[in-house]
């Protein structure tokens, strides 16, 4: 026997179909049991007074073995003379499809188990659909209990040419259809006696015959970022890579932003010489030349092989949950690392797994397979899914709950190449405005909670300045709020939008050669991490700081007392995170100063780093 990675594959079939008795037959007839463990399930039996069924096998979970059904996805070993398998045993339950999807979804080839007495049913053909949905590419049929239709060729036909013309509709062609007596091991891994007109394959034969998919090496480099952490003074990006190669020294570029760096080096662990090169299916942590802002969810790719963007995304999804889908529901998208909060825009079709007709609906029912636009307000990084499908397709979450599937077939994509635009150089330089002005533009970007002082000293600090004759804008949160950012609402995904604007709007500001006064929440290192990344060498960090006592007493608004009413969601610092700047270029703690005293203190800063002769 071969030794290398075990193939992955999926076993679906509708309940009492026979799927968990093939699974633990088959087990057996390729010695796949530890000695004695058929005695022993025999004995058990016994005890018990039930007859002996191979399905014991696979009842692990004490839940299965009281409902006799499989509740959730099973990893089972075995091999043959010419490669190791790993079963991916799914539940065939209605109730339990996604638990099905989600355990198909690692597999490489799917095999659909049909009672032949009962025949194809719709479980029968949503699993199909299912495996075709999610990219299963290669299928087997095992058309099971063929001693309770007394090994009869003509039922087989039956069923064979049934299934092998629904597959057909689908896009998918099995690659044999093999009649079995699973309680029997009738051509799972010998071939039957009692069947001698079959010629084809055995099971075990034609999952031997699968052609083993390759790491996808050879498309387009992506690697979704889990992580970015320090070790040892470096920062490393952290990630699986779904597809491509990447070399040391190989430029890449981040994605939403669409910024580039060279990767430095690769982490390693012990490894006996340095990492060169890393390929799909690794993980790595990779070192950068540059500190770009990048955080879980951002997706590296080479410059010269790009994603696309859109932020609004056509779909084909299968639903799981007992509510319907309706136009305008939010939920949440996950592909890959990132996370988006979406609407469904449209339902556009609803596709019956049926008899795979197609008409318009308003709704997709519980199991319901449709066609829908799901739109967010930022930018979604993604692929189609015929052209990588491990980027292209995703989960849809209600709260923590998954209710759904889909595979992305199109999007009103931003056009990415367009990023190869060159920005025109401004005919007035910032040195020439700083030598003009007598000094540079700036970005005072100041954080803290609500009821810390920051638009009051903001504004203080900007009548002083204006006196002084110094060009100066301050760019207040609810100001803001009311215009340029009036779409956006307080979800975190909307928060980071939010400041992201704001921080474009300030580096134009800056480069005009004003001194920008910014007053926002700004409440995690992420958000104001990506604003300094943005601004660049204007940016200089404020932590106007007060406790939460103070803050609390200075609420004339009363919303920290609706906020632990629970009357506001995702309020900064009782019910969303509140991450305090670690080293800011400034602290301003307004709780102990007056203001006139916190006001000194930002004229102070601004006459040493800034208001200096240039």
């Amino acid at each position: 026997m071969v030794r290398e990675r075990a193939f992955p594959i999926v076993i679906v079939g509708h309940i009492d179909h026979g799927k968990s008795t093939l699974i633990g037959r088959m087990l057996h007839d390729t010695n796949a049991l530890p000695t004695g463990k058929v005695e022993e399930l025999q004995a058990s039996s016994d005890r018990r007074g039930v007859p002996f069924e191979w399905s014991f096998v696979l009842d692990a979970l004490q839940l299965e073995r009281d409902q006799a059904i499989t509740v959730d996805s099973t990893q089972i070993w075995f091999h043959t003379e010419t490669r190791r398998y790993v079963i991916i045993d799914a539940p065939g339950h209605r109730e339990f499809l996604r638990n099905m999807v989600t355990g198909a979804a690692s597999a490489n080839a799917g095999v659909i188990v049909i009672d032949a007495k009962q025949g194809v049913s719709e479980q029968t053909r949503r699993h199909a659909y299912l495996l075709h949905l999610i990219g299963i590419p290669q299928v087997v049929v095992a058309v099971n209990k063929m001693d309770l239709v007394d090994h009869s060729e003509e039922r087989f036909k039956t069923v064979e040419a049934e299934m092998r013309m629904y597959l057909k509709d689908i896009g998918l062609n099995a690659q044999a259809v093999i009649p079995v007596a699973a309680m029997h091991g009738d051509n799972l891994a010998r071939r039957s006696c009692s069947m001698p007109w079959y010629d084809g394959p055995t099971l075990t034969d034609a999952l031997d015959a699968f052609p083993r998919v390759s790491a996808p090496t050879e498309r387009p480099f992506r690697m979704p970022v889990q992580d970015v952490y320090r070790q040892d003074g470096k920062r490393f990006i952290v990630g699986r890579v779904e597809s491509g190669t990447l070399n040391q020294g190989d430029a890449i570029s981040v994605w939403p932003s669409g910024r580039s760096a060279k990767v430095l080096a690769f982490g390693s662990w012990k490894a006996a010489t340095p990492i060169q090169s890393v390929q799909a299916g690794q993980s790595v942590a990779l070192n950068l030349d540059d500190e770009l802002f990048i955080e879980r969810g951002h997706v590296l790719t080479l410059p010269t092989a790009s994603p696309k963007l859109s932020n609004a995304l056509s779909v084909r999804l299968f639903w799981l949950s007992k509510d319907p889908l309706r136009q305008g529901e939010s939920l949440t998208l996950k592909l890959a690392t990132a996370s988006y909060d979406v609407t469904v825009d449209s339902v556009d079709t609803v596709i019956d797994v049926e008899d795979l007709s197609r008409h318009r609906g308003t709704e997709v029912t519980q199991n319901g397979v449709a066609e829908v636009t799901l739109r967010s307000r930022s930018d979604i990084t993604y692929d189609l899914f015929h052209d990588l499908p491990t980027m292209g397709r995703g989960v849809l979450l209600d709260g923590y709950d998954v209710v759904g599937g889909c595979i992305i077939e199109g999007g009103s994509d931003i056009e990415v190449v367009s990023r190869n635009l060159t920005a025109v150089p401004q005919s007035v330089t910032a040195e020439e405005r700083a030598k003009a002005n007598g000094y540079p533009g700036a970005v005072l970007w100041m954080s803290g909670l609500s009821g810390a002082g920051k638009s009051t000293l903001a504004m203080a600090l900007q009548r002083e300045l204006f006196s002084r004759k110094i060009q100066v804008y301050t760019l207040d949160g609810d100001n803001v709020r009311n215009g340029l950012n009036r779409d956006l609402g307080f979800s975190e995904e909307e928060r980071i939008e939010n400041i992201r604007r704001v921080a474009e709007v300030a580096k134009l500001f800056a480069d005009a050669g004003t001194i920008v006064i910014s007053a926002f929440i700004a409440p995690t290192k992420a958000t104001r991490a990506a604003a300094r990344e943005i601004i660049g060498e204007h940016f200089h960090e404020v932590h106007v700081s007060a406790n939460m006592d103070v803050c609390e007493s200075r609420d004339v608004k009363g919303l920290y007392a609706k906020a632990r009413r629970g009357e506001i969601d995702d309020f900064t610092g009782v019910s969303s995170p509140w991450e305090p700047p670690e080293s800011p270029d400034l602290d301003v703690n307004t709780g102990e100063l007056s203001l006139d005293e916190s006001l000194a203190k930002m004229v102070d800063y601004l006459e040493k780093n800034i208001l200096k002769p240039v």
